[in-house]
């Protein structure tokens, strides 16, 4: 792998890993309209090591005072009734089915899954999904004339079974196309949260999961075409650029449907089914490359 080539890979890791369209996805389509070798899961799971630091350090504030709760809880039984205490515990609760699947799925992830046309239908699908989901949120927000205003649920209201199904969720995004935040706040709400909460706890369960599978493929860098100095280069760069896409992207939620996103993800996937129908380009270009 080329510095150049760690350099744009960095910046799609950092601008797509938040954004409900994919970052697995992007960078290995990015890699195939490019003409360079697939980057492989490795180098997506170690680069998401930078974009959930900027997640550390954007929401710093949150994170320290629910690991503290989470902390008292564990020798002061007055503590496990503190709303911070008790979400710490939901997010290793939620952290569960991506790590079982993660581990179990492991050789369909770094192979069968990065086939293009998987690629492509998880796109479309979920794409449609979140429309779905963005659209029952919007109703409830706005009611209508024979339907009242539905109040949708914050973090305070999570429950562990709550917390179990965001994780079965995120665990989709095993799959590149699905995408984390996608899959996750899709399930938010479906389940009633509003997109702020749904959002908020997205980005707070994907901390250990992120982490964990990125020092666990820390061992599979410097073999193949993927060296050390380039990944390292393209994780600093993913950092810098996410911090950035979290604070734009909470404020955008706020005020904003996730429709433009949908739109972009049914026409990136139409437009990958075209190229390989067309015959420009494999299913499994870039995987024999280098």
């Amino acid at each position: 792998m080329s510095w150049f080539e760690a350099f744009i890979l960095g910046l799609v890791q950092g601008l797509t890993e938040f954004l409900p369209i994919s970052s697995s996805a992007h960078l290995r389509l990015t890699a195939v309209f490019a003409g360079w070798e697939d980057p492989g899961a490795a180098f997506t799971a170690v680069t998401q090591i930078g974009t959930e630091t900027a997640v550390l350090i954007y929401f710093r504030k949150d994170i320290a005072r629910i690991v503290s709760a989470w902390f008292r809880s564990l020798y002061d039984r007055q503590a496990r009734r503190e709303h911070d205490a008790k979400l710490g515990w939901l997010v290793i609760v939620g952290s569960i089915p991506i790590g079982v699947l993660g581990l179990t799925l492991k050789e369909h992830i770094e192979g069968p899954f990065r086939d293009l046309r998987l690629i492509a239908t998880t796109l479309i699908v979920l794409g449609i999904v979140l429309g779905v989901a963005d659209r029952l949120a919007a109703r409830d927000t706005s009611g209508g004339r024979h339907r009242a205003v539905r109040e949708r649920k914050s973090l305070e209201r999570l429950t562990v079974r709550d917390g179990l199904l965001f994780g079965m969720a995120q665990a989709m995004a095993l799959i590149p196309g699905v995408s984390r935040s996608g899959a996750t706040i899709s399930g938010g709400l479906f389940m009633g949260y509003t997109r702020e909460a749904a959002a908020r706890y997205s980005f707070l369960l994907a901390i250990p999961a992120v982490l964990a599978s990125g020092l666990f493929e820390l061992t599979e860098i410097g073999e193949g075409h993927v060296s050390w100095a380039p990944t390292i280069f393209a994780t600093v760069l993913s950092f810098l650029v996410a911090y950035a896409v979290i604070a734009w992207f909470m404020k955008f939620i706020s005020t904003r449907s996730f429709m433009p996103f949908v739109v972009y993800r049914v026409l990136l996937g139409l437009l990958i089914f075209a190229l390989i129908a067309v015959g420009a380009v494999s299913p499994h270009a870039g995987e024999s490359l280098g």
